[in-house]
């Protein structure tokens, strides 16, 4: 977890103006990754006290602009945000319970923003989502049982 100096220094370095909303909200998506917008607005509140859910979405859309956080939105979910920025990683989202996972890219550089076609299109991100059960919510195995073939 980034210090709020650092954090001043990345709202800075992007040219934007250091303000307690921004801060917190900012410290909040770092904290909670994969968080959607009402836990940001809790998490915001806990640090610096009333602040409004139009002042969160608004610090949400200017972070996300300057490219300092990410917006997410895997099919069936609310928007969710993330601090991983600057890479091409991927995510995995349970089935059951819509947990998210950072998915690191398989050949660990961006071989998707490669199109086979890209019908004149400037290609610059790639999203790819995994699919599944997350281990909390796969059914418990008799573990007995699956093990007997191998005594």
């Amino acid at each position: 977890m980034p210090t709020s100096d650092e954090l001043e220094q990345l709202l800075r370095g992007a040219s934007l103006r250091v303000t307690r909303p921004r801060l917190a909200v900012l410290e909040a998506v770092h904290d909670h990754p994969h968080a959607d917008t009402d836990t940001l607005i809790g998490a915001s509140r806990a640090r610096m006290g009333e602040v409004s859910h139009q002042a969160v979405y608004d610090v949400l859309r200017v972070l996300t602009t300057a490219g300092l956080v990410r917006r997410i939105q895997p099919s069936g979910s609310v928007a969710r945000y993330e601090s991983r920025v600057g890479d091409n990683h991927h995510h995995v989202v349970c089935r059951s319970c819509g947990a998210i996972a950072d998915v690191d890219c398989a050949v660990g550089e961006a071989p998707c923003l490669t199109a086979d076609v890209d019908h004149g299109f400037t290609i610059d991100e790639a999203e790819v989502v995994y699919w599944g059960t997350c281990p909390a919510c796969s059914p418990h195995v008799d573990r007995d049982r699956d093990t007997e073939g191998l005594r």
